[in-house]
């Protein structure tokens, strides 16, 4: 994570520094508040750590610059300080700071700390940014919008039954339902640089077509990656880029676009792999019927092994029952709107 760190004590500053490098970040140090202001408008921190007792620009002054100022990102300001009473909190927090740490501070406090405002930096820009791409990809497809919901459903109802499985303990957790559920809708993100004379046929695609089209998933790629060098910290990103990279390689190897095969194939690849294509079974398009649930069920057996790692097709079998309901709910409601609409 980038950081600001601002004290006009030098032995403080470098102290607070080295900490912050030996625990994994990147520090920017400034010796009075005009330069940590600067610092932050014009870097990528995310982060400001202050002295509250500095001369030119206190702490609390700090802040309320940085309150009144569009630094292009939502700045997590942390006050160090050895005021603790109940009427510096307040000043503090009317100032525009997030958080304190009393001097001196203690290294193990102050991970902790940052790791509460990773967190909250991580949601701001998780949420603006899936939202802005989510949305992107619905513009090409009228369709696109309830398929997205449907599949980041689906992938969270497989994501929390494999959280459960002793096996899958160590990568499955809270935060990766989460993410999965979050991420799973940037999965074709990539389609918005295909020509809509292709994506947009209702024919079969030519074998040269079919290439083309395939390039959505390196085109997925490439944009999520570029988002995540501009956001390092963003660790969720790295689950955007896997599924949109990833989520039409097959279990035996003989997908796109690099061939992987079995667990070389990140988790959530194989997890939205699944409830990509069953949507696309149950769904009815110009050019095919929708399937039976059933139909869908036997389709996905039988690619098990093949097209779809089989722990990840028995864990849609123990969870058919809610995959059903998820289904019929939303065409219920899709055809809600379009009565209203009529």
């Amino acid at each position: 994570m980038n950081i600001v760190v601002v004290d006009d004590d030098p032995i403080a500053l470098e102290l607070l520094r080295e900490s912050l490098l030996a625990d994994g970040h990147e520090v920017h140090a400034a010796d009075d508040g005009l330069k940590a202001a600067e610092l932050l408008a014009a870097g990528r921190a995310r982060v400001l750590i202050s002295d509250w007792e500095m001369p030119g620009m206190s702490g609390p002054e700090l802040c309320r610059a940085i309150r009144s100022r569009d630094m292009g990102r939502y700045v997590y300001c942390i006050l160090l300080t050895s005021r603790g009473s109940r009427e510096d909190l307040v000043e503090g927090l009317r100032a525009g700071a997030d958080d304190f740490l009393i001097k001196p501070f203690d290294p193990l406090e102050l991970s902790v700390r940052l790791s509460v405002a990773e967190r909250i930096t991580s949601l701001e820009t998780r949420d603006l940014m899936i939202f802005g791409m989510a949305k992107l990809a619905e513009s090409r497809d009228a369709d696109t919008g309830s398929h997205l919901e449907r599949v980041r459903l689906y992938c969270r109802v497989l994501a929390e039954h494999l959280m459960g499985q002793p096996e899958f303990s160590s990568e499955v957790d809270v935060e990766f339902v989460r993410n999965i559920y979050m991420t799973s809708p940037l999965h074709d993100i990539g389609k918005v640089g295909i020509p809509d004379a292709i994506l947009l046929k209702v024919g079969k695609l030519s074998p040269e077509e079919m290439r083309v089209m395939q390039t959505h998933t390196e085109i997925g790629k490439r944009t999520l990656e570029a988002a995540l060098a501009e956001f390092p910290e963003v660790r969720f990103l790295e689950m955007a880029r896997d599924v949109a990279w990833c989520h039409h390689e097959r279990w035996d190897g003989s997908g796109y676009p690099r061939g992987l095969a079995g667990e070389d194939i990140p988790l959530a690849g194989r997890i939205l792999a699944v409830a990509d294509v069953y949507d696309a079974l149950r769904v009815r398009r110009v050019y095919k019927p929708a399937m039976t649930h059933e139909a869908a069920r036997a389709a996905l057996l039988s690619g098990a092994a093949t097209h779809f790692d089989p722990k990840i097709v028995a864990t849609f079998l123990a969870c058919e029952e809610r995959f059903m309901a998820i289904a019929q709910s939303l065409e219920d409601q899709e055809q809600a709107l379009e009565l209203n609409a009529a």
